[in-house]
């Protein structure tokens, strides 16, 4: 045995096979005898060989891993929505490709052509702000599945995403059965599924008889965002603030307590997303919860499935979410 780092050659040698059957073995191919792939993987534990898998993956022509794309990695929805993608694609035998793209659409897709470049086999993109003309032309190169968005309609394109419109419905009626008239909404900014949540509480203030009340300020989906958004939208007295995320409400909350406010005394407080953060169960925020983690394992299933089988129709996976009512909402104040 070499005394630098084992070889296939050296796995050939110890198993008595050829490098050519090692290969095979190695990736999986059923080709392989029983028998043979047994002494084949005890040979390289023992050796302790260590596949390079840029070199198996030419040889192959297969890199057995999704690139993923997530918006930012210090909100905690998207961790949660990674976990369901790579606890389903590990059972799978595939590996994940990670990049983060942050506030700008231009990274966003130079992230996607990284990912492009090192051949991974599909990918799940938690992509808000890039035209899904651009999406649809990256699809053209790799089996795509786009999460959290409901507006790609692209015969190349899964999509798996949570009920926007109803899951706000659920927020303005929960509001509305408080005694809440004067609601304002605290967008998430100029995206897609923000866009659908503002349309989502508008259309359920509509639905209440309160249109007359509709007022939405333009916010974001980070804390300051959601703190400057909440400050503007004080000057109007609003009893109940409906926030476009969870990590915007936590910002929301905090220019209410610098205003000399109480939650929910004064001003109750609504979010979305439902991520499981401790800090947000001692806030004890009521939102309405998406299944984070469902949507992750249900964005692994269609983008397995595409990449066995590239020209399957295209399928839209919607999934409900739920109220979760906590501290943060309460009756509308009486004064």
């Amino acid at each position: 045995m070499s005394s630098n780092r084992p070889t296939i050659r050296d796995v050939a040698t110890k198993s008595g096979v050829s490098k050519s059957l090692v290969a095979l073995a190695l990736s999986g191919s059923p080709k392989v005898s029983p028998t043979s792939r047994e002494r084949i993987e005890k040979a390289a534990l023992e050796l302790g060989y260590r596949p390079n898998a840029a070199a198996r993956s030419l040889s192959v022509r297969r890199s057995r891993t999704i690139g993923v794309l997530i918006l930012d990695l210090h909100n905690p929805v998207f961790a949660e929505i990674l976990d369901g993608f790579q606890s389903e694609l590990r059972e799978h035998g595939f590996t994940t490709m990670l990049v983060t793209a942050g506030d700008n659409p231009v990274l966003e897709l130079n992230e996607i052509d990284k990912l492009l470049q090192f051949q991974v086999e599909g990918l799940i993109l938690i992509s808000h702000r890039l035209p899904a003309s651009v999406l649809h032309d990256v699809s053209v190169e790799v089996p795509t599945v786009v999460v959290t968005r409901d507006d790609i309609v692209s015969a190349r394109i899964d999509t798996v995403s949570n009920d926007d419109l109803a899951g706000m419905t659920l927020a303005i009626d929960h509001l509305v059965s408080l005694g809440h008239t004067d609601i304002v909404h605290l967008s998430g900014g100029d995206n897609p599924v923000s866009h659908l949540r503002a349309k989502g509480y508008s259309d359920a203030m509509t639905a209440n008889g309160l249109k007359k009340h509709i007022r939405i300020v333009p916010g974001g989906l980070t804390e300051a965002k959601g703190y400057r958004a909440a400050a503007e939208a004080l000057t109007h007295r609003p009893t109940a603030l409906c926030v476009a995320n969870d990590i915007a409400a936590i910002g929301a909350i905090a220019a209410i307590e610098s205003a000399g406010l109480r939650v929910p005394e004064d001003v109750s407080v609504i979010g979305y997303d439902g991520i499981t953060l401790g800090a947000l169960r001692r806030i004890n925020l009521t939102t309405v919860g998406q299944p984070l983690t469902e949507l992750g394992r249900r964005a692994a299933e269609r983008i397995l499935d595409r990449v066995h089988n590239p020209t399957t129709e295209s399928q839209r996976v919607h999934l409900s979410a739920e109220l979760v009512v906590r501290g943060t909402t309460g009756p509308a104040p009486t004064s």
